[in-house]
């Protein structure tokens, strides 16, 4: 077989560097920065093409090197969640959230920055 049967692009947390996850994989508490956003990932049956989902989340202020934490999950399959988005707070569909590589604060930094 040659390497065009192979799914475009991966998606999975293999092709992510050490310390990033999607934001559809973060937990409660989870805080970091915004490294990318619009992988292509979200295109799902129902859901939004990965190019206007791309376009919304930008709208919205899901920027790369914008400070993310996510603060609340859905009690039914995590789903949906809320951030804090700098200084907002944000609503948003895990499903969504897949499009969002965050890259994870050092968890030896406390609440007050030691």
């Amino acid at each position: 077989m040659d390497d065009l049967s192979l799914p475009q692009p991966l998606t999975a947390a293999a092709d992510l560097a050490t310390g990033e996850l999607r934001l559809s994989q973060a937990r409660l508490g989870d805080r970091g920065v915004i490294g990318a956003v619009g992988s292509g990932v979200a295109a799902s049956p129902g859901g939004l093409d990965a190019q206007e989902l791309e376009r919304r989340l930008l709208e919205l202020g899901f920027v790369e090197g914008a400070t993310i934490e996510v603060i609340h999950e859905g009690a039914i399959g995590r789903d949906p969640i809320a951030v804090r988005l700098d200084d907002m707070r944000v609503a948003l569909r895990r499903r969504d959230a897949a499009d969002i590589v965050i890259r994870l604060e050092s968890p030896a930094t406390g609440p007050d920055g030691q």
